[in-house]
């Protein structure tokens, strides 16, 4: 009678626990759309905000007045001529057009994705030293508070030194590095100069997200004697995942940044920032093409800051496997 007693009951739970299964299924299937729905929107809101800007762009040369805004002796406004504002249309045109007035030279927009993918491989370098010094400097902090209180102040005065005035002594420090046969080429001392500027905020959210677990998830570590390391790995640097995606974002934009600086401020050829000097220069004869690297290095800080979103993708779902564990 036990056992047909027991029967019976698994036979009336296993639809409750059939239906809880489904019921889980279809919340699933439920949010996906919505995120879809949610990605959508975003796409939607970045096109738009960017239609508004080129939208205020063109009125404001339509109404504004040919010499700009002027209050006293200062132009709060630019000028609305064509050497000064080129239309939307004229600048993206001009993009498709040879890089000079040569038959046989490359379209515009080839010469600045190449530019473009040069620097992207320097800023990439110099973020991956970034992130090694930046979470490195961060697990130092984090184990040790004596360390946090002497190396915390000098990380946030080392982004006071001025970049440009700094980029010319790194690639003359570099030049004198001889070791063997290894040869420092000047690509390094860019890819240095952007490594400058990513660790920071790498450095403080890693720090933040590793001093962020609760106390009483400290404490339950030490109840199942679990070490240094077993903590940091389960716990820790879990916790730490919302703080260092937005820090490892802002750093990549911030190695952009200074790969694009350091080849100016070093005379790197090939890159971006040296294109923008370049055509900076022939800005009076050819306008709208002085304004093509300038959408070179929108574009390529934008790249640079989404494709984190695929490492974010591998830290959330190590987040969701460890607090499951």
């Amino acid at each position: 009678m036990t056992q047909v007693g027991e029967r019976e009951t698994r036979a009336a739970d296993a639809p409750a626990v059939t239906d809880a299964a489904a019921t889980g299924r279809g919340i699933r299937t439920a949010r996906r759309p919505g995120r879809a729905r949610r990605e959508l929107a975003r796409w939607a809101w970045g096109l738009a905000g960017l239609l508004v800007v080129a939208l205020i762009w063109e009125g404001y040369k339509l109404l504004g007045p040919a010499d700009g805004v002027v209050i006293g002796d200062a132009r709060v406004l630019p000028r609305t001529t064509d050497l000064a504002m080129p239309h939307v249309w004229d600048m993206f045109g001009r993009l498709a057009e040879p890089v000079t007035r040569s038959p046989s030279a490359q379209p515009l927009l080839a010469v600045i994705a190449l530019a473009a993918l040069t620097t992207l491989g320097i800023a990439a370098a110099g973020w991956l030293v970034g992130v090694v010094v930046g979470i490195g400097l961060a697990l130092v902090m984090q184990r040790w508070r004596l360390a946090e209180w002497g190396l915390l102040p000098w990380i946030v005065i080392s982004q006071t030194v001025p970049l440009i005035a700094f980029a010319p002594v790194v690639k003359s420090w570099g030049s004198r590095v001889e070791i063997g046969s290894f040869e420092w080429q000047d690509w390094m001392s860019v890819a240095l100069i952007a490594s400058y500027l990513a660790f920071f905020p790498i450095a403080i959210g890693a720090l933040k997200g590793l001093q962020s677990p609760d106390r009483i998830h400290e404490e339950l570590m030490q109840t199942y004697a679990a070490g240094y390391w077993r903590t940091l790995v389960k716990l820790r640097f879990p916790a730490a995942v919302p703080y260092l995606l937005p820090a490892l974002r802002l750093g990549a934009a911030n190695a952009v940044v200074g790969a694009v600086v350091a080849e100016v401020s070093t005379g790197l050829q090939g890159g971006i920032g040296r294109i923008l000097i370049q055509f900076a220069g022939q800005a009076s004869g050819d306008p709208a093409k002085a304004w093509a690297p300038i959408f070179g290095a929108i574009v390529l800080g934008l790249v640079a800051a989404g494709s984190i979103a695929l490492l974010g993708v591998i830290l959330k779902n190590y987040r969701r496997t460890e607090e499951a564990a």
